[in-house]
């Protein structure tokens, strides 16, 4: 064989070599792009997950001058029960375990779902702090998608109306511990740190501006159905509302 021939052999095996060695690279490129791009397309999907979540109980919107109610039951329901209520509030007490059954009766069978205002009232007109405290609690339960079941267990261990337990927040986690998987660590720190106090705030706020004079307020599709003491609200005349909605 020439050298001229050994010459050509060597530059070919090196342009084979070179050649295999880019074609692995850009399959190495390849790769690498598309594990970023899985990546990137499951944080965008969580991320949205955890969006739509908190969307869907009623969660504090960054920035926003307005704080949305707590909604339970199923958003399709036809009749809508509007609560303006403070957790300190004895009249609140009443109207909720008195109704409680059957509100969560007509939950239940699609045919209402209710939106709850937390109110700060009896701290404003009598001092303290429970009313906040209770309500800011409410909405790390919230969080948790307990809010519910939290709600329930502060009216059914409600103080007297100037002992203001529920500023204490040792005494809010405490009850926590009545509902199953709440008070876990996010959710003492969040009581703690008073993580939604400007979503109170600006539900109090709201509450303020809407004209209603005190709590509760009860609402069944926008119309007040509890302040009229001639034809006083009971469980019966509450399902016969609600079915005339559906």
């Amino acid at each position: 064989m020439s050298q001229n021939s050994k010459d050509d052999g060597k530059r070919s095996a090196r342009e084979r070599l070179r050649a295999e060695r880019e074609r692995d690279k850009a399959a190495e490129r390849r790769r690498r792009s598309l594990k970023v791009g899985a990546l990137v397309v499951g944080v965008l999907a969580a991320a949205t997950g955890i969006g739509a979540t908190v969307a869907s109980q009623g969660g504090d919107e960054e920035g926003s001058q307005s704080a949305k109610p707590v909604t339970v039951g199923q958003r399709s329901a036809p009749a809508k029960l509007t609560v303006y209520e403070d957790f300190r509030c004895p009249a609140c007490g009443q109207f909720e375990n008195a109704f409680r059954s059957t509100i969560k009766s007509l939950q239940r069978a699609g045919k209402l779902k209710a939106e709850y205002h937390l109110v700060t009232l009896i701290d404003s007109n009598m001092g303290g702090r429970g009313s906040h405290e209770a309500a800011n609690a409410a909405a790390c339960a919230r969080d948790k998608g307990k809010f519910a079941q939290y709600h329930d267990v502060l009216y059914r261990n409600q103080p007297g109306e100037e002992e203001d337990a529920f500023a204490s927040t040792g005494r809010l986690i405490e009850l926590a511990g009545k509902v199953d998987g709440l008070a876990d660590h996010g959710f003492k720190q969040c009581v703690t740190s008073g993580r939604h106090d400007d979503w109170v705030k600006r539900s109090d706020a709201e509450f303020r501006k809407s004209g209603h004079q005190g709590t509760p307020t009860v609402l069944l599709n926008g119309k007040d159905v509890f302040s009229d003491q001639a034809n006083p609200l009971t469980p019966a005349r509450l399902r016969k509302l609600v079915a005339a909605k559906s």
